[in-house]
């Protein structure tokens, strides 16, 4: 597994005590946090958090009606804050017309599990052509600094922002349920993670995510899991 090499380390020193400052999650009544820990002689970009697998080859496709939504973990990695990260891309459609496409980049603590959020490229089709880039972010850039995606170890309560680019990507998590039961084409599961998104540049405005333990995401608002697994 990739990981930043010795030299890196020195050179990143300062840096990671401004950006790579605090400790594992937690919560207060009010508050999202949102200052984390990753040494960069920890961090990997191939991993399997139990509920959020970074393996590549591994696919999840969703649909809703018309739209459908396919994420894939590729065998891609870019170097992001002098983190090697793993680029999972995402495909929407609606009628089967393309309508966006991200590629995220994620990192893993080899020590905690926990999956970091570096950013993503965004491109907004209409009518077959990209049209902006709305939503687009990189760790470094701006000040914009990492967030958590998915815990090793979540537990009920847990508030943390995800992404921590002012005015440009916000979102942020609370770890509702463990306990939740979901039916879709994929299949039915039990003992389901319920997270809650909402972010502070849309007051008010709330998602609902759910991820099954060994599968990963199995619902995304209203578009549920069709089916997943490595691509052949």
């Amino acid at each position: 597994m990739p990981l930043v090499e010795k030299m890196s380390v020195r050179v990143l020193g300062l840096f990671a005590v401004s950006l790579l400052v605090g400790a594992r999650p937690h919560t207060t009544q009010s508050d999202f946090r949102r200052d984390f820990r990753l040494d960069p002689a920890d961090a990997v970009s191939t991993g399997r958090n139990r509920f959020f697998p970074l393996e590549p080859g591994y696919r999840l496709e969703f649909a809703d009606g018309g739209q459908r939504l396919v994420v894939t973990v590729l065998p891609e990695t870019l170097t992001i804050a002098g983190i090697v990260t793993r680029v999972v891309e995402e495909r929407e459609t609606h009628d089967g017309a393309l309508v966006e496409v991200s590629r995220n980049f994620f990192a893993m603590s080899r020590r905690t599990n926990d999956v970091y959020y570096f950013g993503e490229d965004v491109d907004i089709y209409k009518n077959g052509k990209v049209v902006n880039h709305e939503g687009a972010w990189r760790a470094g850039r701006g000040g914009a600094r990492f967030g958590l995606m998915m815990p090793g170890d979540p537990k009920v309560g847990m508030r943390f922002y995800q992404e921590l680019a002012e005015g440009l990507a916000m979102d942020r998590a609370e770890i509702a349920s463990l306990a939740d039961s979901l039916r879709t084409p994929a299949g039915a599961f039990t003992n389901v993670l319920r997270i809650h998104e909402t972010t502070p540049l849309e007051p008010g405005h709330r998602d609902v995510k759910r991820f099954a333990a060994g599968i990963g995401l199995v619902q995304d608002g209203s578009m549920r899991l069709v089916r997943y697994g490595k691509m052949p």
